[in-house]
This record gives C-alpha cells, sequence and structure tokens, in this order.
C-alpha cells in the first residue's frame, strides 16, 4: 500500500534534519541511563538479578504504550506525540536518576518504557515521511544519528563518571539539551495531524513482516544487552579500572554508529540477506571473543565487531517494512518495530536473570546465540 507524500511549507531538507535530530535526541536520552546503570545498581544495592528484575519494568511500559502509541498517533498525527513523548521521556530520566529507592525506580523505569516506545512509533513514522520525499533510502542514516547520539551518550556518561557527578545532576544536565533540541526541531517536523488513515491504531503483520520483526527481535536483544550490560561486564568480568569501565561500550557505540551510516551502500552492493548474515555472524564472534578472552584488549576488540553486527539489522529491516505491499508504509513500521523494540527491552532484564542463576559470561553467551539466530533466519527468509 502506498501513501502520499507530505506536502511541506519548507525546504525538504529542514524536515530530514529536524527529524535526524528527534533521533539524535532520543538516542541521547537513552544512552545517558544505560551509561549510568552501574552506578545507580551500587546507589541502590541491587544484586545482578535484583537488577535484572527491576529492569523488567521497562518492558511492561513498552507494552503499556502498545495500544496508546498507535491510537493516539491516528487521532493527533506523529508531529504532536513525538513533541510530547519525546519531554516526557527526558523527564522519565530525570525521575530515574532521582530515584531514592527500588519501588522509585522500577515507577520511573515502567514511565521510561512507556515513553521510549511512543517515542519510537512517532519518530519513524516521521523517517518514514521524510523518506518518501527523497529517491534514495535514507531511513539507516536516521537510525545512524541514534547511534551517534548512544556514543556521545556513553562519552558523557563516562566523563560524568570519572568526575564523580551523581546520575541525577547529569540527567538534569542532559534534558535541557534535549528539550532545546525539542523546541528547534517542532517547527521543521511534518504535521500530519488531520491526515492519520482509518482503520485499527495497531494491525497484526503478515508472515513476511512478521520474519523481519523476529529478524529485528534477536538483533535488538544483543543491542538492549550491550546498552544494559556492557559497563557491568567491564567492570565485574574484564575488572576493568573505574575510568575503562565505559571502554566497551564506547567502542560499541562507535562501530555501531559507524556501520549504519555505511549500511545502505553495502545493502546495495551485497544484498540484504547476505549483510543481515554477516551482521549476525559478527555479533557471535565479537561476543564469543569477550567471552572467551576476558582482558581488557580482546574484550574492546570483540565489542567493537558486535558494534558492527548489530548496526545495519534494524535500518534494513525498518526501510524493507516500509516498502511492504499489504500494509502502508507507516503502519508496517510501527508494527515491525514494535516487534524488534520488545527485543530491545527484554533482553537487558534476561541477561540479569542468567546472570543471577549462573555468570555475566554465560549469559553474554546467550546474546551471541541470538546473533547466530539472526543468520539463521535470515538464511530462510526470502528477502
Amino acid at each position: 500500500m502506498s501513501t502520499p507524500a507530505a506536502t511541506l511549507t519548507f525546504p525538504k531538507h529542514l524536515l530530514r534534519i529536524a527529524v535526524g535530530c528527534m533521533f539524535f535526541m532520543a538516542g541521547l536520552n537513552f544512552a545517558s541511563w544505560a551509561s549510568r546503570i552501574a552506578s545507580i545498581q551500587q546507589t541502590m544495592g541491587l544484586s545482578d538479578a535484583g537488577l535484572g528484575a527491576v529492569l523488567f519494568a521497562m518492558p511492561v511500559g513498552l507494552m503499556a504504550s502498545l495500544p496508546f502509541a498507535g491510537w493516539i498517533i491516528s487521532k493527533t498525527g506523529s508531529r504532536q506525540v513525538l513533541i510530547i513523548a519525546l519531554i516526557a521521556y527526558g523527564l522519565a530520566l530525570i525521575g530515574l536518576g532521582s530515584a531514592q529507592h527500588t519501588w522509585q525506580l522500577i515507577a520511573a523505569l515502567l514511565c521510561f518504557g512507556f515513553a521510549s516506545n511512543t517515542v519510537n512509533i512517532s519518530v519513524n513514522t516521521q523517517a518514514v515521511a521524510a523518506e518518501r520525499l527523497y529517491p534514495k533510502p535514507i531511513m539507516a542514516s536516521f537510525h545512524g544519528l541514534w547511534s551517534l547520539a548512544g556514543f556521545a551518550g556513553a562519552g558523557i556518561g563516562t566523563f560524568m563518571i570519572g568526575k564523580s557527578i551523581i546520575p541525577q545532576y547529569h540527567f538534569i544536565m542532559i534534558f535541557c539539551v534535549i528539550a532545546a533540541g525539542v523546541i528547534w526541531s517542532s517547527r521543521y517536523l511534518n504535521n500530519d495531524h488531520g491526515g492519520a488513515q482509518e482503520g485499527p491504531a495497531f494491525v497484526m503483520p503478515d508472515r513476511s513482516l512478521i520474519k523481519l520483526g523476529i529478524i529485528a527481535f534477536c538483533s535488538m536483544i544483543c543491542e538492549g544487552a550491550m546498552f544494559d550490560w556492557s559497563v557491568i561486564y567491564f567492570k565485574k568480568v574484564v575488572l576493568a579500572q573505574q575510568a575503562w569501565m565505559g571502554a566497551g561500550y564506547t567502542a560499541f557505540m562507535l562501530t555501531m554508529a559507524t556501520g549504519r551510516f555505511i549500511a545502505d551502500w553495502f545493502s546495495h552492493r551485497y544484498g540484504l540477506k547476505r549483510i543481515l548474515q554477516i551482521s549476525g555472524l559478527l555479533t557471535a564472534v565479537g561476543l564469543s571473543i569477550a567471552v572467551l578472552f576476558p582482558y581488557l584488549p580482546t574484550a574492546i576488540g570483540g565489542f567493537l565487531l558486535v558494534g558492527f553486527g548489530v548496526s545495519s539489522v534494524v535500518p534494513m529491516v525498518y526501510s524493507v517494512a516500509g516498502k511492504s505491499k499489504t500494509m502502508s508504509p507507516g503502519m508496517a513500521l510501527a508494527a515491525v518495530s514494535t516487534i524488534g523494540f520488545i527485543g530491545f527491552l527484554v533482553g537487558p532484564p534476561i541477561i540479569g536473570f542468567i546472570a543471577g542463576a549462573l555468570s555475566l559470561r554465560a549469559s553474554f553467551t546467550f546474546i551471541a546465540v541470538m546473533g547466530l539466530s539472526v543468520v539463521a533466519i535470515s538464511s530462510k527468509a526470502k528477502l
């Protein structure tokens, strides 16, 4: 199915910049939380298993947002929802840094998960509208900005940890940056209010889209686990000094951002299926190196490979979903991205449970298996 291109009263490159800015702000918000999880775990006195249980509040918040996000976007348009949701996302981040008790952290994580998925669906809907105005795919570049923001957030988090700045003050500063970005970008987003399509807010994708969603699900389990557990892995398994605890996370984000900016070129040259297979293999090999050789240089090298491995999977899957012939681009993208994003949020608590029952090295072995699952599923899928 196809939908009409957006009608703009300003140059289309401003829409692209504005959507890219919103992707960047969303990535910065999440990366800021991820970079301070170890600090918050220590402050709250949580075990690995306890942290895993607490982190499960995020996917609960996500699931709660599913009917709401689709419904509200269909009624008011993605622009207004994105603006409000991203501000709420930043406020939830401050709540995470301000939590003094476990129940407060859980409540903040519920709000954080709710807002994150609402942002995810609305910003990707804006990206679909922007991509439709260009002759070549640009979806990967938007996700590259999200990853670049993650790299920036990791660097800022490492700096804050080194300077012993508490998460609350760190997160307030990040919120100010996000608010400024939202204020500027809001003027140039696609105003799709009143152009919503008829039908249900959430539509179950067909078999081909489900397979794409499962590929994204497996890859985003790896991605989510790397966000939440890489610093802890370097602290407890690699035994890195405090200044180097964020090195693996930073290395992962560096190659992930780089990979997404070149994903379209490699996909065009070598084909979608082959790139997905190589991506899953790189993820598995990188994690295996970090597990088998848990030393600072080898672990950093392994995390570099993992970044390249997960970098191109989600943008390429989203790009294919947006070209669905059975559903409108926005609805297909929302359905597939929701399946994938569930993996992004359930991965970290699963890692915590495995770490509590066995060890962190065992839990990272599980992530490697998810990388191999990407290889297996993409090999059988008709892409």
